[in-house]
């Protein structure tokens, strides 16, 4: 069984930053890829940041430039940094990880950018 926590949401005024970051724990052999997805209310989950086999990244043209996915090996942690945040930012954020074929998620994270 493996396990993530995500941490770091919360509610934000437009321009601002927030940092994400999400541990994974329990029975992890080979994590092959982590990222992060949102979804918004009434809309379905998207793709925000991921890193790819290899270690490439990918990111939603709506983050490109504003957005950083980071991840520590070691750790078996993943983080995101967001910058400059919109208000169409607002979502749940998830953490996923990709292990041995199977594909894991959190339990989300709030963001909220609002004045």
């Amino acid at each position: 069984q493996v396990q993530l926590v995500e941490s770091g949401g919360g509610l934000v005024q437009p321009g601002g930053s927030l940092r994400l970051s999400c541990a994974a724990s329990g029975s992890i052999f080979r994590i092959v890829g982590m990222g992060w997805y949102r979804q918004a209310p009434g809309k379905q989950r998207e793709m925000v940041a991921t890193f790819l086999s290899g270690g490439s990244t990918n990111y939603a043209d709506s983050v490109k430039g504003r957005f950083t996915i980071s991840r520590d090996n070691a750790k078996n942690t993943v983080s995101l940094q967001m910058n400059s945040l919109k208000p169409e930012d607002t979502a749940v954020y998830y953490c996923n990880a990709l292990m041995s074929g199977t594909v894991y998620w959190g339990q989300g994270t709030q963001v909220t950018v609002s004045l």
